[in-house]
């Protein structure tokens, strides 16, 4: 079962495990800085319900660090969200826009609420109030919030909408994941599960394994769980497992992602899908297959479970879904794990390219998008794997940290400090 670890505890254990490798002239005081974010905007918004009362929500905006450009992260709508977690988040989007070498900094922002329990005209005002309490942080210069956990493209149109009337501008480039029809980029939907295909593709070539021989399993069936687990079928890999919040399912001659997502669709939950049998969470984590795909929360897989994981090599999709623990765990066993911050990359590197397409006012083709993305992932990997190889690393995730950390120190002692 998931853990309940500090997610931002873990993020600065992340860096700490990292540090230790980094050149001796990076000086303490600067990676202390590095693992803190510059502000956190805590704020209430209370907001009228259909039937006339009034409800409260608390939210949050979280910066972490500028120092490469703009702060870039998503929004998620969720009732756990909390001040640690979008800490947390800020922190690893800041070491993923630097691994990926996109010129961003790292911000995420949450609302605590449970967006089903609320009709679509409650979640515009409270997506519009959010948008106006944020409205002085935000901007196409400044931080660029984009689509996460229960948002999407329709939060972010309301989000864009709200600013620009409310700037008297026209400012396309204010938030990412919008809809094509309001500035959006061919390839976004796709993007993140593609950046995880990419990332298991080239680390199967790495371990000289043929990735069309693989089993994959699978845990979390949203946009980049399903996604992902239809491209890396596409590449001839067999996935026997998939689940969401409400349990898995396993089906050890394979299933179709496909006909499981429009199942998924059809009746809220991939469990019962015909043909298959029903398992836990927990099930699926430790199946024995080639490749494991945790595409749900962080913190899904700690040190105890990860002792009973068989998976030869796992590939994140999910934002922080191992804690430090399993980490250690996986490391000691010598279980390749590609970390979030290259395998889910291609969300904000998408991103990146919407933006840059909103300031040119000029689109690109999916196929455009699809190929410059490619680039960036295959490079982003193999600049890990001559990390890891020259450095002589012990995982990659600590190579991840290693190249991140190092272009943001580089970015900042650059830049100067100044009070």
């Amino acid at each position: 079962m998931a853990s309940d670890e500090n997610p931002f505890t873990n993020l600065q254990e992340q860096i700490d495990d990292a540090a230790s490798y980094l050149p001796s002239t990076v000086n303490d005081d600067v990676l202390t800085r590095l693992k803190h974010p510059e502000r956190v905007l805590e704020t209430n918004l209370t907001v009228d319900m259909d039937d006339g009362s009034l409800e409260t929500f608390t939210a949050y905006r979280s910066q972490f660090n500028g120092d490469r450009g703009p702060y870039k992260g998503g929004v998620r709508y969720h009732p756990d969200v909390s001040r640690d977690e979008v800490k947390a988040l800020s922190g690893w989007m800041a070491y993923k826009c630097a691994v990926v070498d996109v010129p961003y900094g790292g911000a995420k922002g949450g609302i605590v609420v449970d967006p089903g329990e609320y009709s679509a005209a409650e979640l515009e005002r409270l997506t519009r109030s959010f948008a106006e309490e944020i409205r002085p942080l935000v901007g196409e210069d400044r931080d660029i919030p984009a689509p996460d956990v229960n948002t999407g493209q329709r939060e972010m149109n309301w989000i864009k909408s709200t600013y620009e009337t409310l700037e008297r501008t026209t400012a396309p480039g204010v938030v990412t994941g919008k809809s094509i029809e309001n500035g959006g980029s061919e390839g976004r939907v796709e993007a993140t599960g593609r950046s995880v295909m990419l990332a298991a593709r080239e680390l199967f070539d790495y371990l000289d394994t043929p990735v069309d021989d693989a089993t994959v399993a699978v845990q979390g069936y949203g946009n980049a769980g399903s996604v992902a687990a239809e491209l890396i079928a596409d590449l001839g890999a067999t996935v026997v497992a998939v689940s969401d919040s409400s349990g898995g399912i396993h089906d050890a001659d394979g299933l179709d992602p496909r006909a499981v997502k429009e199942f998924k669709n059809d009746t809220g939950t991939v469990s019962d899908y015909a043909g298959s049998e029903n398992i836990t969470n927990e099930d699926l984590l430790t199946l024995d297959v080639d490749l494991l795909v945790p595409a749900a929360l962080e913190n899904a897989v700690d040190g105890d479970l990860a002792a009973d994981v068989q998976a030869d090599a796992i590939v994140e999709a999910a934002n922080g879904p191992l804690t430090p623990d399993a980490d250690d765990v996986f490391q000691a066993r010598d279980v390749p794990v590609i970390p979030d911050i290259l395998a889910n990359a291609g969300g904000v590197t998408v991103s990146y390219f919407e933006w840059v397409q909103n300031r040119q006012r000029f689109y690109w083709s999916e196929e455009r998008v699809n190929d410059e993305l490619e680039t960036v992932i295959v490079d982003a990997f193999d600049d890990l794997v001559e990390a890891a190889e020259t450095l002589d690393l012990p995982s990659f995730r600590v190579a991840a940290y290693v190249v991140a950390i190092q272009r943001v120190v580089d970015a900042y002692t650059g830049n100067g400090n100044w009070p």
